[in-house]
């Protein structure tokens, strides 16, 4: 495997354009700069020659002043004249030796030239402006002082002559300066534009290049293309991230077909599991007895890791047995042997007592400890627990005559398959729970039906009879005139309460939903006793469960059971109003009572309490409503919220 490359900061393509970029910047700028200086000391000395060129000029216009005879009256202003001249030339002196940046006006720095100027300042302040002056101050000029005067400012003019000259030299040479420089920035121009091109081309566009036709060939799936790796920047290491990956996708495609098979393996292994799962999942939730629940779940598990033998035990927490559910490839011998296991014995027992899947080799088990399945040809026990909300329910075994073991994942596909029919079993327990409850909480109230109804009127009847043998055995049988049709009535009305919960608890709801159960029940009502009842029903809600609707129509029973024994009413309402709230009331106008008389006795009308426990039953709310002679209403109320759909 290549080892990556390591780029320092100065190995770095973009630190190097950018050193290569500042440099030319830097030398363009001194070349810039050296010829905008030469160019303003061009402009310097070419006001320095033009100021110095105007000395002569003033220095011919002093003498013109002097040589001139004034009229008396005119001397003043011929004075005058003549000194503004003197302090022009003084000026003048002055500007070109500080000079003026501004104009700009700049005596040249040459060595030369400056003993030149100071040949003239010294020429003129220590020669002909005293010569001027003196001249100035007497009256009459003779012949002899004014051709002193004039060879002195022949001497001046000479002096300035030279002066500019040298100053002229100076320029020249500057000129000359300035275009080697310009020609110098010309040549720095096109040398660095021709540097640049080269330098980006070898540094950025070629490695581009190659870069790309490198990936065409690869597009043409020519896998053996590699980039040369001739540079330690960032292009170097693209080049060798680029053969990187042309090594990773030559040997992909290399072994596509044998990739291609192994997931291809991989995946349909995975729908195996994944259609287990299904289908174990969907056979555990039919309604079904546990042995055939165990049987057809082991099948199914045999038959996927080609189990040569299996078995199901379910644990009994109280003994700490376990129970042989069902059995597959096992001899009836090793069966009868281990029919009923106890927690801790045998290999099985040890692993149920740890709680832990074990997977054991049976060929390395010591030969003074052989076990009876190794003795029936087995190599190879496994046992897995079955679980249900952490709670351990037994495990089941699968047998190998052949070493077998099992990799990861199919070891927790069977610890997913114990906690499936851990669920299973331990949801047909609590479906096996609350049957028996149902029935348990029906007898309940099937015995207060009894008590109320049936019990008391056999008590009835037994003291009539006790009554009966007494008359008979004192021959007072006028009493007994009276006791036998109180006895025929007695069991009249017992026989009639019996039919009457006979009818009752074998009660089917009828096919279709609860309003036709209830007109069913509201005709048997009118054609066993003749009273008039109405049945109204407005309904639109959400279907009940069947065992809500039943209890909903053992209480109708009940309450039409009540008026038929108790009312004496002539006509009965039933009304059913069923929306977002379940509302069902009963009606009659018979003779009433006092609701709380009815509470405080504990030997009659079981029947109201036995209507109140099956409201509760279904989380409903029962009222009674009545007063004596003003008839009874009997409501029965559930919620939205506490209602359930079927």
């Amino acid at each position: 495997m290549l080892t990556p490359l390591v780029i320092s900061t100065w190995q770095k393509l973009s630190t190097r354009i950018v050193v290569m970029l500042v440099s030319f910047l830097c030398l363009g700028l001194i070349v810039i700069g050296s010829t905008l200086l030469l160019t303003w000391q061009l402009e310097g000395s070419g006001g320095a020659i033009n100021v110095t060129g105007s000395l002569r000029m003033n220095s011919y216009r002093i003498g013109m002043l002097l040589a001139a005879a004034p009229a008396p009256g005119d001397r003043p202003i011929h004075r005058a004249r003549v000194l503004a001249q003197v302090a022009q030339m003084d000026d003048t002196l002055s500007l070109i030796r500080r000079g003026d940046p501004q104009r700009p006006l700049l005596l040249p720095p040459g060595a030369e030239i400056q003993a030149g100027f100071g040949h003239v300042n010294t020429q003129w302040h220590d020669a002909l402006r005293p010569q001027i002056l003196a001249h100035l101050d007497r009256l009459t000029a003779s012949p002899a002082g004014q051709d002193d005067l004039e060879a002195g400012i022949a001497r001046f003019v000479s002096r300035a002559d030279a002066l500019v000259r040298l100053i002229e030299r100076d320029s020249e040479a500057r000129a000359f300066w300035l275009r080697a420089s310009q020609l110098a920035l010309l040549a720095l121009a096109l040398i660095g534009t021709i540097a640049v091109i080269y330098l980006l081309f070898n540094m950025i566009i070629a490695p581009v290049e190659r870069l790309q036709g490198g990936i065409e060939r690869m597009r043409k799936q020519d896998f053996s293309v590699r980039l040369p790796v001739d540079s330690n920047d960032e292009f170097g290491r693209l080049a060798q991230d680029f053969n990187l990956m042309a090594d990773r996708l030559d040997a992909l495609y290399g072994n596509l077909e044998q990739l291609v098979e192994t997931k291809t393996v991989a995946l349909e292994s995975r729908n195996l599991e994944l259609s287990l799962l299904f289908e174990s999942a969907s056979f555990l939730q039919h309604p079904q007895s546990a042995e055939t629940l165990c049987a057809g779940f082991l099948t199914r598990i045999r038959t996927f890791f080609n189990a040569d033998g299996g078995s199901v035990r379910v644990l009994d927490p109280t003994r700490g047995i376990l129970h042989m559910m069902c059995h597959q490839g096992i001899s009836d011998e090793l069966m009868e042997a281990d029919h009923c296991l106890k927690v801790g014995d045998c290999l099985c027992g040890d692993a149920a007592l740890k709680k832990i899947s074990v997977v054991h080799d049976m060929r390395r088990m010591p030969e003074s400890v052989r076990l009876a399945c190794h003795r029936q040809g087995f190599a190879t026990v496994s046992v897995f627990h079955i679980f249900a909300q952490s709670q351990h329910l037994g495990f089941f075994n699968l047998h190998f005559r052949e070493a077998t073991t099992f990799n990861p994942r199919q070891l927790a596909l069977l610890e997913t398959l114990g906690q499936l029919l851990g669920t299973a079993i331990e949801n047909q327990r609590l479906a096996e729970r609350e049957r028996e409850m149902a029935i348990s909480e029906e007898r309940n109230l099937v015995a207060q039906g009894l008590h109320d109804s049936i019990a008391q009127s056999l008590n009835f009847l037994n003291l009539q009879v006790q009554m009966l043998e007494q008359s008979l055995a004192q021959n007072q049988y006028e009493d007994v005139a009276t006791i036998v049709p109180a006895l025929r009535a007695g069991v009249e009305e017992s026989y009639q309460d019996v039919r009457e919960l006979l009818q009752n608890y074998r009660t089917r709801l009828q096919e279709g939903n609860f309003v036709q159960s209830l007109e069913v029940t509201v005709q048997k009502f009118r054609r066993q006793t003749g009273i008039e009842i109405a049945l109204q029903a407005d309904t639109d809600g959400a279907p009940f469960p069947r065992e809500q609707q039943l209890q909903m129509l053992f209480i109708v029973q009940e309450a039409l059971s009540n008026i038929r024994k108790h009312a004496g009413a002539r006509h009965v309402q039933v009304r059913l109003h069923d929306r977002h709230d379940f509302l069902l009331s009963i009606d009659d106008d018979g003779a009433g009572f006092d609701p709380a008389l009815v509470g405080a006795e504990d030997d009659g009308h079981i029947g109201i309490h036995i209507m109140g426990e099956r409201a509760r039953r279904m989380h409903a709310t029962l009222d009674i409503t009545s007063a004596p002679g003003n008839g009874t209403q009997v409501q029965l109320s559930l919620a939205s919220a506490q209602r359930r759909a079927a």
